[in-house]
């Protein structure tokens, strides 16, 4: 599949470097990605996937794709393999963008639930009381071995899924089908045939361009919505807050659109067909800061910095301490600290869903 055409490296040393410098900047994010990660699962492991960990997971990956990707691309040029120039280096480039769309789409669901909080309210309330009730009833339940083996077996449960989050996933599953149904033109391409792996390249490019503008678009409009309700509360919590989403929103607009307008006047996003391309090392180096730089490790480091603060302690810890105070004191201070606990939970699981961030 990899075969080789020739073994000089040709490409320009500056472009080198740059691929070099974002491929070790893209390595580094998803490191802290996937560290914070474990520290936040090791302080409430019991609270299963949330926000947070999400988002740090998909930043991981993301940038993971990336530095995988900038480490083959600079192989594949000097080793000549004639798969990476066509469907190979489109998968691995597109593979990790999608990623990055998905995270970004999911932030603005969640904005999009704070704004119309007040239309699912019957559904929050309902919820929440299920909510209330597993947690009650899985303290008062007495622990099993088969409960314990399942901990053991799936250390992450999952969570609830809201319909704007369901459409998120739906979305993300038709943009990766779209992306290999052009992986495959592009495989036709390289036969003799009508069909330009090049042209069908710059055509998802653009495509999916046009739906990042988009999407920073509505992470303007509702990042301003979100600032104009928290403005409402004044608190040292909502203050902070407001600084939060403005600042993603800005940061979403100008990156997005910077790196949209290079993907639709420049040929950067295919560079992996770089034996067909006119590169001039300086210029198309800075348009590749400007594209992968700017336009994907800033945000993503953005909402790694926005999201640094490690959550408390579980409550599940909290638990087995009352559970094992309960067992040696009497029945009325065993009937007390389900009813305590399960209020701190509830109120948590408020604040929770209702930060934007």
């Amino acid at each position: 599949m990899f075969e080789e055409k020739e073994k000089s490296c040709s490409i320009p040393r500056e472009l080198i470097g740059v691929n070099v410098g974002i491929a070790c900047v893209d390595g580094v994010i998803a490191i802290l990605a996937f560290t914070q990660l474990a520290r936040i699962h090791s302080r409430n492991s019991q609270l299963g996937w949330t926000r947070q960990k999400v988002f740090h997971l998909l930043i991981g990956f993301t940038n993971a794709g990336y530095f995988v990707y900038f480490v083959l691309t600079l192989i594949a040029a000097c080793r000549g393999w004639l798969c990476w120039s066509y469907s190979c280096g489109f998968v691995a480039m597109a593979f990790p963008k999608i990623l990055f769309f998905t995270t970004f789409l999911l932030l603005l669901s969640f904005w999009v639930d704070l704004c119309h909080q007040a239309d699912d309210e019957e559904e929050e309330d309902d919820e929440q009381g299920f909510l209330e009730a597993l947690l009650q009833n899985s303290f008062n339940r007495p622990r099993s071995s088969t409960a314990d083996s399942r901990r053991i077996c799936y250390p992450f449960r999952l969570i609830h899924v809201g319909t704007r989050q369901k459409i998120v996933m739906l979305v993300t599953v038709l943009v990766f089908l779209l992306m290999m149904t052009f992986a495959v033109l592009i495989w036709i391409g390289m036969e003799e045939n009508p069909i330009d792996s090049s042209t069908v390249a710059q055509v998802y490019v653009d495509l999916f361009s046009a739906a990042m503008l988009l999407l920073g678009g509505a992470l303007a409009c509702y990042g301003l919505l979100l600032c104009r309700k928290m403005r409402n509360v004044r608190s040292e919590r909502a203050s902070s807050e407001i600084r939060k989403v403005a600042g993603l929103a800005i940061v979403s607009v100008l990156c997005f659109t910077s790196s949209a307008f290079v993907a639709f006047f420049t040929d950067i996003p295919v560079l992996y067909h770089w034996h067909e391309l006119q590169i001039d090392g300086v210029y198309t180096s800075l348009l590749l800061i400007l594209y992968y730089f700017i336009g994907s490790s800033v945000p993503s480091a953005f909402v790694l910095w926005v999201m640094r603060e490690l959550p408390p302690m579980s409550i599940a810890s909290i638990q087995e301490e009352s559970t094992t105070v309960t067992f040696i004191t009497d029945s009325s201070a065993e009937i007390h600290h389900p009813r305590s606990w399960t209020t701190r939970a509830s109120s948590q699981i408020q604040v929770s869903r209702g930060s934007p961030i």
